[in-house]
This record gives structure tokens, C-alpha cells and sequence, in this order.
């Protein structure tokens, strides 16, 4: 256990202090900040953690919450998959009485992997369970000099043989916070500070000065792109939003519509009841995703709106408090773009 006694030692005079979910053992905070983390810089996800919990302060609050409100939160975070999936096992949470204890039950809940829910369990509970996160398969690719993808399956199962290898009879909850800081602030992507490794006696990466080429990056290819027109129903300061459909991109949150290729004036008339006064087209907006490219080409459209029933899915707002509601970034800077100008 030598690998581990250093890291632990390493830890407790070089790893991260003063975070907002050090500290504690109360699994709600643990979980909210382990599947905020994922795929997201601390740096990013410190200040949706404070504000998640002045708003939702108990897993019971959060169970209790719509998935508007959630969401609104949430917004501006990405992979907004998350943000429905924590609010939905919450609700698990709270129908089953109590949050479990072990990784595998842990695992079970709607959002959480095998490595948040080792992660979890560590923290919350001290189970001795591995984790695999992307900075932890950077450290142990490079120390044992595993080569490849750490995508690949392959490659991936090795990683897990040795994370699950390395784990330390005691002491585990900091054993995994040096793992992750380790990654996080010395084994990093590009230019890693060797020097202040406590384990670069022995990396394999290191002695062979590959730390370069391992972990390979993921094999490149050309992504997908798709264009959409949105549009920019605009009526004496107040604008258009629906709600897209979940599952799918951005599912849950409000959204501009998208425009037909034809008959836009006839499809105002019959999809909103409204009628079409002017439009103009605005600056073209590029939004990129895990699997595609998104090109989305705002048309601003002076309307007048008729009196009619209001869809649930549909909502008429202030463009001044679109910033406010659930939406996605490109809505958010399209609608700052608005509020900025004389279009509104």
C-alpha cells in the first residue's frame, strides 16, 4: 500500500482546502456535489452547490421542488441531464426513507455511476470503494503506464483492476480526495508537475517520458452538425418561450421555437396565434455538444399576439427576465443580446 500511504501523506499538506463540501458527511451535500462535479470544474461548480442549497437546503426540499425550479437553477451548468436526474432521485431518496449506504444501492439512483457512487459512499459513509473519474484514470494510466483510450473497454477495465488494487485498509475518505487533487492540480492533462508528485519514483509514464501520449486523448472525429432556425416571437417587450420535451437536448428546460423551412407566417398564425409584423434575421450562433455541433440562426419576429388559451408548454415573458427562467445559454444570450439594443 505504499502508492496510497504517499498520497495520503502527500494530502495532508499539499491537497485542496477550504471547498464548500469538505468536511461533511451529510450525503445529500456529499451527492449534490459529486453529480454537480461530473464533467464540470470546481471552479464552475462552487457557486450552483452554495446556491442549490439556500434554495434546497434538505434532499426533502429538493424532492419538493418542480422541475422548473430545478432547472432554473441549474441553468447555465450543462449536461442538464443531471439537473433532472438529481431532482428525480431525490424523489427516490425521499419515497425510500433514507439514502443508502452502499456504492451499489447508491448506484441505483437515476445520474449516479459507478465512480460518483463509490465517491458518495466513501465520503458519506466510509465504504472502501474505488473511484474512476477522469482525473483519476489520468493518474493511474500514466503510473502504470497504461496505454490506449481510457474510453475504450478495454483499457477502462484495466484502470478499474488497479484503482480497485490500490484501495488502503483505512482512511479511505482521504485517500480518494488525494486521488482526485492529485489529478486536479499536479498529474494534470498537459504540462503535469512532476516534481511534485509524491508518486513519481514510480510512473511508469514518467520514467519513460511518455506523460505526453498517455492517457491517449479520445480519437478524433468530425462531429455532426445541425442548423435550426429559432424564433424570436417579440410583442411589445415580451417574448416566446416553450418547454422542450425530455428526454432529448436541453429536455425540461424553455426554449425559443424552431421555424419551419416555409409558410412561416401561417405557422405563427396556427402553432401561436399570432401574427407575423416583421422579421429580421440576427447573427448566426454556434453552440457545441458531446456528439454534434449546433448552428442556430435567430429570426426576430415583431408579432402581434391573438387572444387565446396559453399552451402549459408555451410561456410569454419579459425578455429582461429570460436570464431568470430555466433556459439554455444560447437563449440567455440571444435574450441579453435584445435587452442590450433597440429591438425590443
Amino acid at each position: 500500500m505504499v502508492f496510497a500511504e504517499k498520497l495520503k501523506a502527500w494530502h495532508k499538506r499539499h491537497g485542496r482546502r477550504g471547498l464548500p463540501w469538505q468536511g461533511t458527511r451529510d450525503p445529500y451535500r456529499v451527492w449534490l456535489s459529486e453529480v454537480m462535479l461530473q464533467q464540470t470544474q470546481v471552479s464552475a461548480v462552487i457557486p450552483y452547490y452554495e446556491r442549490f442549497l439556500r434554495r434546497f437546503p434538505t434532499v426533502e426540499d429538493l424532492a419538493a421542488a418542480s422541475e422548473d425550479d430545478v432547472l432554473q437553477l441549474w441553468s447555465g451548468l450543462g449536461y442538464y441531464a443531471r439537473g433532472r436526474n438529481l431532482h428525480a432521485a431525490a424523489k427516490t431518496v425521499v419515497s425510500m426513507g433514507f439514502f443508502p449506504k452502499k456504492a451499489e444501492d447508491i448506484e441505483a439512483l437515476p445520474g449516479v455511476g459507478k465512480s460518483t457512487a463509490a465517491a458518495i459512499a466513501a465520503f458519506a459513509f466510509g465504504e472502501r470503494a474505488a473511484i474512476l473519474d477522469g482525473n483519476v484514470k489520468r493518474v493511474l494510466a500514466r503510473y502504470f503506464g497504461i496505454e490506449g483510450w481510457p474510453g475504450e473497454k478495454a483499457v477502462e477495465t484495466a484502470l478499474w483492476e488497479r484503482a480497485n488494487r490500490l484501495l488502503p485498509k483505512s482512511d479511505i475518505e482521504t485517500y480518494t480526495q488525494a486521488l482526485m487533487d492529485l489529478g486536479a492540480t499536479v498529474c494534470t492533462r498537459t504540462a503535469p508537475r512532476c516534481e511534485a508528485c509524491p508518486v513519481r519514483t514510480g510512473c511508469t509514464a514518467r520514467k519513460a517520458n511518455q506523460t505526453a501520449e498517455i492517457p491517449a486523448p479520445r480519437p478524433r472525429r468530425a462531429l455532426p452538425q445541425k442548423t435550426v432556425t429559432w424564433l424570436l416571437l417579440l410583442d411589445h417587450g415580451q417574448i416566446l418561450l416553450e418547454k422542450r420535451p425530455a428526454p432529448g437536448i436541453w429536455g425540461g428546460l424553455w426554449s425559443f421555437p424552431e421555424a419551419p423551412s416555409k409558410d412561416l407566417e401561417g405557422h405563427c398564425l396556427r402553432s401561436f396565434a399570432c401574427d407575423v409584423q416583421s422579421t429580421k434575421t440576427l447573427d448566426t450562433l454556434e453552440h457545441g455538444f458531446t456528439h454534434f455541433r449546433l448552428r442556430i440562426h435567430p429570426l426576430l419576429c415583431q408579432v402581434t399576439r391573438k387572444p387565446t388559451v396559453q399552451s402549459p408548454a408555451s410561456l410569454w415573458i419579459d425578455v429582461g427576465d429570460v436570464s431568470e427562467a430555466a433556459v439554455p445559454s444560447p437563449v440567455r444570450t440571444l435574450a441579453s443580446q435584445l435587452n442590450a439594443t433597440s429591438l425590443v
